[in-house]
């Protein structure tokens, strides 16, 4: 069982309907999956930066993803719908978790060799 909190924000100019938090919330689920027992909260916000004025990539989603007992790591993902932004964003901070968690197990596991004098 997972203690790990989920927190979905948007701004009023992106369609923040429960079935879009609800597709987001299960994708950046999905992708972080091995990570959650070393989660204590996620949090996912989209916002659309050109509001009205269509563009390329003005759909942003910022994830912070918790550790326990470490510093929050953030990133942003960046497309033309929500969809591909959370996407692109829940694939970055699974990378970055595994550097994260990768050093600290290694560092873990490997005892420093003794000193020669």
């Amino acid at each position: 069982m997972s203690t790990m909190q989920f927190q979905f924000n948007t701004d009023s100019s992106v369609m923040g309907t429960h079935e879009v938090a609800q597709r987001i919330e299960a994708q950046v689920r999905q992708r972080l999956e091995r990570f959650e027992e070393r989660l204590t909260r996620v949090e996912v916000h989209v916002t659309d930066v050109n509001g009205r004025k269509h563009g390329g990539d003005d759909k942003h989603c910022t994830i912070e993803a918790r550790p326990r007992g470490g510093r929050p790591i953030g990133v942003t993902g960046k497309a033309a719908d929500v969809d591909a932004a959370a996407r692109i964003a829940a694939s970055t901070m699974a990378e970055r978790l595994e550097r994260v968690f990768g050093k600290a197990d290694r560092h873990r596991h490997d005892p420093s060799p003794d000193k020669q004098i």
